[in-house]
């Protein structure tokens, strides 16, 4: 097992002296955190919302991803912005990255719905500490930076900035759409001092577009298929979806990620009093695998808490005549 995790690892991580970037954490239930994917998000549900996720993949399987987000996003009164935070974590076998990107986006309103256009600004961290797995007992291969007959490795750590933008459409509760990009720097993150070798990480831009729609095919129930598309440049995942809410509160779906796992979803929102501008959502997600991984694992569990506060717009009202308020 470990000598197929580090083997993984390391055709993941894309050692030979320079690390290249792999996508940025996935999530199942992409749909209700849109934030972390698109600046633009921020600030046009028009409510005040927070979000947070926790994943963990491939279960049993020694060194697998563990992912935790949080994102909060507000549209700010009387001004066409939103504002927002992504802080996220992610951990694969030696390798740990953490985000931290604040958000802002102007707010155009368009027909029914609003129009986000959005920049976010922050750091990431990239950490690799020196317990690495060696492939085999007692050996260690000369192509890993730092690898030498002592079994030592480097510790690397450094910080960058980032920066991301993205435009993002909704109309609330019907329909939403999105372009956006992260890291578009698209810096080298270097170790400049690593015993005798230098260790790189190569920082790839990403891409994503998503879509959703919430159909309402009886007094009941709706249909919601949600969509989206990522890529780096190099490779691209595709995450197809389809939810059905009963009564705008339970939710049960099916997500297939193209070439790597299907997943069942479910999940509950309701209001904290019957007459409360505050609504809670939980919802959890179990993905099945179908690439070759699946021999080694049963699947991914996914949790997902968020609460979202939603004031009533007040309407003013005026009289031409205040006698027969007519």
């Amino acid at each position: 097992m470990k000598k197929l995790f580090a083997q993984i690892a390391l055709t993941v991580a894309g050692f030979s002296g320079v690390l290249f970037a792999q996508q940025d954490p996935q999530f199942t239930q992409f749909m209700f955190n849109k934030l972390i994917y698109n600046p633009g998000y921020a600030g046009t549900s028009g409510g005040v919302c927070g979000v947070a996720q926790f994943r963990q993949q491939w279960v049993n399987f020694n060194g697998a991803p563990t992912t935790m987000a949080f994102s909060g996003d507000m549209k700010l009164t009387n001004l066409p912005l939103g504002v927002g935070v992504n802080i996220i974590n992610d951990k694969i076998g030696a390798m740990n990255t953490f985000f931290l990107r604040f958000a802002g986006s102007y707010n155009i309103k368009i027909g029914d719905g609003n129009l986000g256009l959005g920049l976010d600004l922050g750091i990431q961290q990239k950490q690799i500490n020196n317990n690495w797995i060696a492939p085999e007992p007692l050996k260690y291969d000369p192509t890993i930076p730092g690898s030498t007959p002592s079994f030592t490795n480097p510790n690397f750590g450094k910080v960058s900035y980032d920066m991301g933008a993205g435009a993002f459409y909704q109309i609330p509760k019907k329909f939403y759409v999105g372009l956006s990009s992260t890291h578009l720097p698209s810096q080298t993150i270097k170790e400049k001092s690593v015993g005798k070798e230098e260790l790189n990480f190569k920082v790839m831009r990403h891409y994503y577009f998503m879509t959703g729609a919430n159909l309402v095919a009886t007094p009941w129930l709706s249909v919601c298929p949600n969509i989206l598309f990522k890529s780096d440049g190099r490779s691209s995942s595709l995450d197809a979806n389809l939810n059905l809410m009963w009564f705008d509160m339970a939710w049960v779906g099916a997500t297939y990620r193209v070439n790597d796992a299907a997943s069942l979803l479910l999940g509950y929102q309701g209001k904290a009093m019957a007459s409360s501008a505050l609504v809670y959502k939980i919802g959890y997600s179990y993905d099945f695998p179908t690439s070759t991984i699946k021999k080694y694992t049963s699947g991914t569990h996914e949790i997902i808490l968020g609460v979202c506060y939603t004031p009533k717009v007040k309407k003013i009202t005026t009289y031409a005549n205040d006698r027969f308020l007519d």
